[in-house]
This record gives structure tokens, C-alpha cells and sequence, in this order.
């Protein structure tokens, strides 16, 4: 995020926390309360597509698209992987047989993605031309992370795989005990230098050692509670936020927490469910929450700011910090942008109807938008 100065770098990529050893919740099935309807707003800013491309359907997976530079990366269940320069040229588009079930990871020399045999496949960056493939023997969900010397894995039984980037080869493994209830959706990572940051089931942050796979640190975001499994799933969603010294992250059915990075200490803890992450800028922390509402916590303190209520059971996407404002998808495949001080909505655009699963991401003050039937948008907000 350009409002963000830290010792990480926010990579456009993600983790699943997904099947556990039993079975798995999804958050985003279609049963369920019905969704609120939506109400005219008045709008304070333009949201317009500057472009648009197809990549076809994401099927049951979500893919979330990559900013590398000024360029979009992005992938599709049908095994469609292209890459756009910020105006929607094209620069290459490439088809893998079999299909894919995540993507995509992506710096500049290197895209990354995971097909249904456990394959993970890296394709040149400049031209899509396949480079290796190399088995995890797992399921992936998850988009690897491309991280200097190295390709992260996480395969949907929370183990981590540290990859050669050059040959695919295995040079590290990370494996965590896996619960019996898992929350099927994905858990995001921070990667600066040679550490990796990343949630687990159970309410856990970890920092990983991307040269040896070690453990650095752990802390806790959320214990969970109750006298079920189902009660306590408390699962570390979404991308973990760096601001400055300030590390935040949260869960479902859980809490939203902040810690110092220098001690780590808790700085502030709250309740908060979601299971698809949050953003941070200077002032505050934005949570999509899991029952359809957007809130703003105090960033130094966790106090409630505000909390729109009007997406209720919309089945929201991870909030992305634009054009001066938040915005979030939803189920029908409309993008809202909410005033930051207030929550109030400012600005409203719709894609091709489809849900918006997928994490935007920023691109200056624009937006990345991927829809479940596989449209990529860029959103301009001003």
C-alpha cells in the first residue's frame, strides 16, 4: 500500500487456511439469511472500468489477481493465465492443460500457480513460457508466494513448502497440526527479506525463516472458545498488515488484534469475525466482516469508529484501500466505496453479476477487480 512504510513488503499473494483433517466450513455458500437489498446512494465519486478482460470461470476456487509493477497478472480454474500492462494490453496469455486451483504468485521474473494433480507450475514472467513444475502431493488453494531465492508453497493440510525459484526443488518443509474443523478460505502472507508472516487455524501469527523454514516467532491473535468445534474455529484470515511497527490481523468468529513487532506485545485486541481479512492505513483498521458489515477500528487503540451496516449477508470480499476511499465486492458482483471517515457509501460500479470472491488489489489509486466467472477489471476511483 503506498500509505504504508515498513520493514515487509506486502506481497499480492495468498494462503489458504482450508480442509482440515475432517472437514471444512465454506463462508461463502450460496444457503443462508438473504442478502440485503441494496439502496440508492449518492454518489461523491466516480467508479468507472478503465478496462476490462476475460479470463474465464473460477469455478469453486478464487484467484485472486497480482500487481507486479504497473502490470496485472491473473489466473482462472480453466487454466488461463495472461499478464496486462496498467492501460489492459495485452503482453502474453498462456493456457495450461488440466485446469488450475490457485494463482497467482508473481514478481517480475517469475508467475506461479497450482493446478488439481498438487502441481505447482512457474511460467517466465516476461513471456508465460513454462520454466519447471514440481508435485506437492496436496491440494493447494492458495497462491505461492515469489519471494527472492525462493517459491512458498502452502498446501490445504497447513503444511509449507519452500521452493527452489530456479528448479522447483524442495529445499524446506513446514508442517503444523491441523485441526478437525478448518475454515475453508485463505490466510494471506507478509514476505520482507528472508521472513514470511502468515496465520494459521487456532488464532496463531507466525514468522517463518524463508532460507530454512524455521520458526521465528509466534503470536497469538485469537484463542478460541466454546464447547464445539464449530464454536471454536478461529482461524487467522486474509493478509496480515504491517504498518510501520505495528503488525494487525484477524479471524473468524474471533478477534481483531494489533501487536508491536519490536517486543511483541498486544497492543489492542477486539472482537471481530471475518473470513477474508482486513486493511490498514495511518488512522485505521477496516474489517469486512463475516456477516456482511464494514467496520473501522482505531488503529492505535481498536475503539469503534464506525460500522456500515447496509451490505448485510453480501457475502463480502477482503476491503482494499483506493482513490480515497475503501472498497469491497460483493455476491452479485457490485463494487461499493465507502468514505473512510464516516463509512458512508460515495461511490457504487457493477461488474458481470458474478460474486466477487477474489481480493482486489490496489494499483495507484485504482482497484483490481477478478469476478467468479472470470472478468478482470480495473477500477478507476476519483
Amino acid at each position: 500500500m503506498t500509505e504504508s512504510r515498513s520493514m515487509f513488503r506486502l506481497l499480492p499473494v495468498v494462503a489458504a487456511l482450508a480442509l482440515g483433517a475432517c472437514s471444512s466450513l465454506n463462508p461463502f455458500s450460496d444457503d443462508g439469511p438473504k442478502m440485503a437489498e441494496l439502496r440508492d446512494i449518492q454518489s461523491k465519486v466516480t467508479v468507472s472500468p478503465r478496462w476490462s478482460a476475460s479470463l474465464g470461470d473460477a469455478g469453486i476456487y478464487r484467484f485472486n489477481p497480482a500487481v507486479v509493477g504497473n502490470d496485472v497478472v491473473a489466473a482462472s480454474a480453466e487454466g488461463v493465465v495472461a499478464r496486462f500492462t496498467e492501460a489492459g494490453q495485452e503482453r502474453w496469455r498462456t493456457r495450461l492443460e488440466g485446469g488450475l486451483t490457485a494463482g497467482v504468485g508473481a514478481d517480475e521474473g517469475l508467475v506461479v500457480v497450482a493446478n488439481g494433480k498438487g502441481e505447482i507450475i512457474a511460467l517466465d514472467g516476461a513471456n508465460g513460457q513454462e520454466k519447471w513444475r514440481k508435485p506437492v502431493n496436496a491440494e493447494v488453494l492458495a497462491e505461492p508466494a515469489v519471494a527472492q531465492d525462493y517459491v512458498v508453497v502452502r498446501t490445504s493440510d497447513n503444511r509449507l513448502f519452500g521452493l527452489d525459484r530456479s528448479t522447483g526443488e524442495t529445499v524446506w518443509t513446514y508442517k503444523r497440526v491441523t485441526p478437525p474443523l478448518t475454515l475453508r478460505t485463505q490466510s494471506g502472507m507478509l514476505v520482507d527479506k528472508n521472513v514470511a508472516v502468515t496465520g494459521f487455524p487456532g488464532g496463531k501469527l507466525a514468522a517463518l525463516n524463508l532460507n530454512n523454514g524455521g520458526l521465528i516467532w509466534e503470536l497469538t491473535v485469537a484463542y478460541p472458545e466454546g464447547t464445539t468445534e464449530i464454536e471454536r474455529l478461529a482461524d487467522v484470515t486474509g493478509v496480515p498488515v504491517l504498518y510501520r511497527q505495528n503488525l494487525c490481523a484477524a479471524t473468524f468468529q474471533g478477534r481483531a488484534s494489533c501487536f508491536d513487532i519490536t517486543n511483541g506485545k498486544t497492543i489492542w485486541s477486539r472482537p471481530a469475525s471475518t473470513s477474508v481479512g482486513i486493511a490498514r492505513d495511518a488512522r485505521q483498521v477496516y474489517v469486512s466482516e463475516t456477516a456482511g458489515a464494514v467496520a473501522a477500528l482505531d488503529a492505535f487503540s481498536g475503539a469503534s469508529m464506525w460500522r456500515q451496516g447496509d451490505l448485510t449477508n453480501r457475502q463480502l470480499s477482503a476491503p482494499v484501500l483506493t482513490g480515497g476511499g475503501i472498497l469491497v465486492g460483493d455476491a452479485e458482483g457490485y463494487v461499493h466505496v465507502l468514505d473512510r471517515s464516516t463509512g458512508a457509501f460515495i461511490g457504487r460500479a457493477q461488474t458481470d453479476g458474478s460474486a466477487i470472491k477474489a481480493a482486489p488489489q490496489p494499483l495507484g489509486d485504482a482497484a483490481v477487480v477478478q469476478t467468479q466467472k472470470g472478468r478482470l477489471y480495473v477500477f478507476d476511483v476519483r
